[in-house]
């Protein structure tokens, strides 16, 4: 059920949302993950994070950068972790502060899987679900060439399926209202659900089933310890980010969808950096895709601006979206589209300092 608040064209970004009995957002824009590489040294938040995220607390949701379940997730430098008690007293910090400003904020998970580099984990087996190596460089680090990673063993996959839960009760222990798992952007996740990176003949192989399992196990594992109502997902049925596009990755999200629709997770999220591209083997871009086969909330992104997000919430094409580089430039996102001020355009400069 929603309210109508602002007497606008963009009254519906501001109506309030609820996700579930558990948690009501006050608008439908939410902040985009959004990796900044700017944690400390031991992957600790600092307190300059906590100002940023604060200061973009008007959101309906925050989702947090990225953030690595455990030491061997890690494929940037200075990308904050949840798995030490540091770590996660650094982001009670944050959350005190977003809460503070009656904003809600979500954690994203993260394992980077074949994108991963031993550099930062003192040596080790890069996981992935196959042998399967991509050409590249570790971005800002470029001396740091990829390497093939291991077929991850059925242990393997137990223990990631574990770490995961593991993150999600660290996470709820340092105050975040829930989680999104990161199972995008041919991250690890994503390695198990594309046929390009999973080349398996065992459970986790082969079958839309199989390639399934993995995903939806964490997810599972996840939903079970802090509950279904705080627990995201992000996904990426077309294939275009540290992976190549494969047709028969259609029938992979075919299966995919409907089971992840029963399971009444908090929120399935797209991730697509420009939700315009086009997939053959899709029909159409990635998001249309998606509502078609999943009728529970949906979160757009991928270049929208404020209007043409609210004429897409306004057509059912989803149900929030997810805003990124413009909160980088305008912390006040949501107060400038509200009040019909200018937004500062973004450039890459930002990058170098959190605002």
């Amino acid at each position: 059920m929603t309210t109508q608040t602002a007497p606008n064209l963009l009254a519906n970004l501001f109506e309030t949302y609820s996700l579930n009995d558990t948690i009501s957002l006050k608008n439908r824009i939410l902040m985009a993950p959004l990796t900044r590489c700017m944690a400390d040294a031991n992957l600790v938040p600092t307190d300059d994070m906590v100002a940023y995220y604060e200061r973009r607390a008007e959101a309906g949701l925050i989702i947090t950068e990225a953030t690595i379940i455990r030491p061997d997730g890690q494929g940037y430098p200075n990308t904050p972790g949840i798995f030490t008690q540091a770590q996660i007293a650094g982001w009670r910090k944050v959350t005190d502060a977003v809460h503070a400003k009656d904003g809600k904020i979500f954690v994203q998970l993260w394992h980077t899987g074949r994108v991963s580099h031993p550099h930062f984990f003192g040596g080790g087996d890069v996981l992935a679900a196959s042998a399967q190596k991509i050409e590249g460089s570790v971005p800002r680090m470029r001396e740091l060439t990829y390497v093939t990673p291991k077929a991850a063993t059925l242990e393997d996959i137990q223990g990631l399926v574990r770490d995961y839960a593991k993150a999600a009760e660290n996470a709820i222990e340092a105050g975040f209202d829930g989680v999104e798992i990161h199972g995008a952007n041919g991250y690890l996740i994503d390695t198990f659900l594309h046929h390009d990176s999973n080349r398996r003949t065992d459970e986790y192989g082969g079958t839309p089933a199989n390639m399934s399992r993995f995903a939806l196990e964490v997810v599972d594992a996840v939903a079970e310890r802090i509950g279904k109502d705080r627990t995201g997902l992000r996904i990426s049925p077309g294939a275009y980010f540290n992976m190549a596009a494969d047709s028969r990755d259609r029938a992979v999200f075919d299966y995919f969808l409907p089971e992840l629709e029963s399971r009444d997770i908090a929120f399935l999220h797209i991730g697509i950096f420009d939700d315009s591209m086009q997939f053959d083997y899709l029909d159409g871009n990635a998001s249309s895709y998606v509502r078609a086969h999943y009728g529970k909330t949906l979160v757009g992104v991928g270049s929208y601006s404020a209007q043409s997000a609210s004429e897409a919430i306004a057509t059912d094409k989803f149900d929030l979206i997810a805003i990124g580089r413009p909160f980088i430039a305008n912390p006040d996102y949501v107060a400038r589209v509200r009040d019909g001020v200018e937004l500062v355009p973004y450039s890459d400069e930002m990058l170098t300092s959190l605002v």
